[in-house]
């Protein structure tokens, strides 16, 4: 209960600041109109990111040698951005993800090494593309160095996960917990589900050692254009919006950075950090009369558009995930 009522604050939250931050940069009134060629493009933007993203899903799969189809692929993508929105730190997005691939009939064991594929490639196609974009369009210094923290601390992430999956998976547990067990409290159910844990990890990490290696090339092309897709929307926004020139590394260096970085906020949807993040970042480089418009339909195709996708092919599937995860949470704290 108290997760949901964080949520909904959270969400009034970004309200709140998003009108703020609407009303601020447009001292000459608020115009939230832009053409319809601008709607085309973002959405076009939308759709070819979601598919790229389902497509890596489902090489990814025939890389650690399982099949995931499509459509499969488009849910567990979508479903995992519902899930992500509603939860603290997006922390709904795996378990939905899971839960999804679980319904579709995939095992522990492939749900995990398909789920890590995917963090692994995106970690290897945002260096890509963000060294791409530094070389294509140099930026001030202080979003080169948003980016590079943002990649580097993402990739500290999932490069620090599989070596500890790597040196859990080299050791070998007993049936019964060991003495350093009981002091920690991981004793019966506690050490059945440690037990299931490192076998899904011992079969994790020797699926990934054996990735075929077109397949995976072929899922990091599709992960660098998901991710250099989504840095088109507010390019295209904008430059359909005013005939004032604009450069482009700030409207393609900062976006990626902040939303990357809002993952790390630990309130659903960013609690309006986005929208403050995006004014501070992208205030003076956008002209005054579109910057209403550019914050309020960039959030709209990189956020709530994904909410409302997501709700709609994989919502309750992402909501029961959701509750799962806290009642394993309560079951183990009884434990």
């Amino acid at each position: 209960m108290k997760r949901w009522v964080l949520t909904a604050v959270s969400f009034a939250a970004v309200i709140g600041v998003s009108v703020y931050a609407v009303t601020s940069g447009a001292p000459h009134g608020v115009n939230l109109r832009i053409s319809l060629l601008a709607h085309v493009l973002a959405f076009t933007a939308f759709a070819v990111e979601v598919a790229a993203r389902s497509l890596k899903l489902t090489l990814s799969a025939k890389a650690v040698r399982t099949d995931l189809p499509f459509t499969t692929a488009v849910r567990t993508s979508l479903g995992g951005d519902f899930g992500a929105a509603i939860t603290p730190a997006r922390m709904g997005a795996e378990p939905a993800r899971f839960l999804i691939l679980a319904e579709a009939g995939k095992s522990a064991a492939d749900a995990m090494v398909i789920l890590y594929c995917e963090l692994f490639f995106e970690m290897l196609s945002l260096v890509i593309v963000v060294t791409g974009v530094a070389v294509l369009f140099p930026s001030t210094g202080s979003a080169l160095l948003a980016m590079v923290g943002i990649v580097g601390g993402y990739a500290a992430f999932v490069l620090g996960l599989g070596t500890i999956a790597v040196m859990l998976a080299r050791r070998t547990i007993g049936m019964e917990p060991p003495g350093w067990a009981h002091r920690v409290r991981l004793h019966g159910k506690r050490w059945e589900l440690v037990q299931r844990w490192f076998g899904r990890v011992r079969t994790t990490v020797d699926a990934f050692r054996q990735m075929r290696l077109g397949w995976a090339t072929l899922s990091l092309l599709a992960s660098v254009v998901h991710i250099a897709v989504r840095l088109t929307v507010l390019p295209a926004i904008v430059y359909t919006m005013t005939d004032v020139f604009v450069p482009t590394a700030p409207l393609v260096d900062w976006p990626r950075g902040i939303i990357f970085g809002a993952a790390v906020v630990p309130a659903p949807g960013g609690g309006g950090a986005v929208e403050l993040a995006f004014r501070a970042a992208l205030h003076d480089a956008i002209p005054p009369d579109a910057f209403a418009a550019s914050l309020v339909w960039w959030r709209f195709y990189t956020f709530y558009i994904y909410i409302a996708f997501g709700a709609l092919v994989a919502g309750n599937t992402a909501l029961r995930a959701v509750r799962e995860a806290e009642e394993m949470e309560e079951e183990l704290e009884r434990a």
